[in-house]
């Protein structure tokens, strides 16, 4: 095999050493390579006693494999010295038998050499520093929603059906009520006439929900529950604030990403963190589908084609395109509305919410790549495309014509 890289490292990271294999051409008659390997800890004097080590070896790529968050202070210790690859586990497979630390780092010292492995995309400094706040949120919000859940446990074992009478428990409405509840109310007619706005037609089924066995234990949780749905409401807000100043340079972009149907603030900040902003890193709209896992597998094996299924991608921009997803398929007179309900009669609803989330990253990448706003085809895109006309006429004229309808005279085209 042809030789691409002359001076290449491949490391195999752990939590407490790195393996490092040097591959250098020999001199002599052949010029043929040898190897090199020395092991280093993973404090960061060593890691920099690794990086003088690469340096003196004139090595000109550093490849290394994904493995949790260990690889992260290697490859940032290193990332400003060398140019460094961090290369997906399923590429760089061995054949088995001979599995231990050092053959892995020379495998994938090897693999390199000979452009046989390709860089998975690591975002520079800010846009990780950015990746890492968003990513707490997501986990300060999907802990909102474990508390919010046990305070609606509290509440279902103590018999107040709050939730069957009004959308949402935590309301202004429901938040009243709950804490007049902690605070030892149990009277439903004064609980009911707490209700707020929208909630006052209804106080009539609010005084029969409002009935239960809540007692003091019931209270003693469920003013727990909400102390500590105030404390997430409180840090979710910091990091709010701290992720809008840090996409003050994007506000460009986050403003074009918001216009998409579906796609709020939140959803946008994602987006820019997970992605960088900068489409320039994935080829066309389909690289980057592929990269986020939305785009359907290419599997096919003796002429038959076998699982199509989407490819393994990143978690935290797939949570952030199924919110979008499914808020888009219920916006009314727009595109992407007609386009799920179109796809989830033959697809089902699931897959058609995978196409929907497609479409808006295609959307991402185009309007990123060409700084351009957001233009909806509208609900009724499909039947406009002359394609669909021409196919619903001939549609129409065939059932003229099983119903015994004389249709020889009919137009048919223009």
């Amino acid at each position: 095999m042809d030789v691409i890289v002359e001076r290449v490292a491949g490391l195999d990271v752990s939590k407490a050493d790195v393996k490092a294999c040097v591959r250098l051409p020999r001199q002599g008659p052949g010029r043929r390579y040898g190897h090199e390997v020395r092991t280093f800890a993973t404090m960061t004097r060593q890691l920099m006693a690794l990086a003088d080590w690469l340096a003196e070896s004139h090595v000109e790529l550093v490849v290394m494999e994904a493995t949790g968050d260990y690889w992260k202070p290697v490859f940032y210790q290193l990332e400003e010295r060398f140019t460094v690859w961090l290369v997906n586990a399923r590429d760089v497979k061995k054949v088995p038998g001979r599995k231990t630390d050092v053959k892995d780092a020379e495998w994938l010292a090897q693999l390199a050499q000979h452009g046989l492995v390709s860089p998975s995309f690591v975002p520079p400094p800010a846009i990780r520093r950015l990746r890492d706040l968003t990513r707490q949120r997501v986990n300060l919000v999907r802990e909102r929603v474990r508390a919010l859940h046990r305070l609606e446990s509290v509440l279902e074992d103590a018999g107040i059906k709050m939730s069957t009478v009004m959308s949402r428990t935590l309301t202004m409405s429901g938040r009243l009520m709950i804490e007049a509840l902690v605070a030892g109310e149990r009277d439903p007619y004064a609980l009911a006439d707490l209700a707020l706005g929208k909630a006052r037609p209804k106080i009539v089924q609010l005084r029969e929900a409002l009935v239960g066995g809540f007692d003091d234990n019931h209270a003693f949780l469920a003013g727990q529950a909400l102390n500590h749905i105030d404390y997430l409401d409180a840090r979710i807000a910091a990091f709010t604030h701290q992720i809008e100043h840090l996409t003050q340079p994007q506000t460009r972009q986050r403003e074009l990403l918001i216009s998409i149907p579906g796609v709020s603030d939140r959803i946008a900040e994602v987006i820019l963190a997970e992605t960088g902003g900068d489409m320039t890193q994935f080829r066309t709209a389909a690289a980057l589908a592929s990269w986020a896992g939305v785009a359907p597998g290419n599997n096919v094996s003796a002429g038959k084609n076998l699982s199509g299924r989407t490819t393994h991608g990143n978690r935290w921009l797939l949570g952030a395109l199924g919110d979008a997803a499914a808020a888009a398929a219920r916006t009314k007179n727009a595109y992407l509305n007609s386009y799920y309900k179109r796809m989830v009669k033959r697809r089902g609803p699931r897959r058609a919410l995978v196409a929907v989330m497609h479409k808006i990253l295609t959307a991402v990448w185009h309007m990123l790549s060409h700084d351009v706003p957001y233009h909806d085809l509208g609900l009724d895109y499909f039947h406009r495309r002359p394609d669909q006309v021409e196919r619903r006429k001939r549609r129409l004229l065939n059932e003229l014509t099983e119903l015994g309808v004389d249709t020889s005279t009919f137009i048919t085209t223009g």
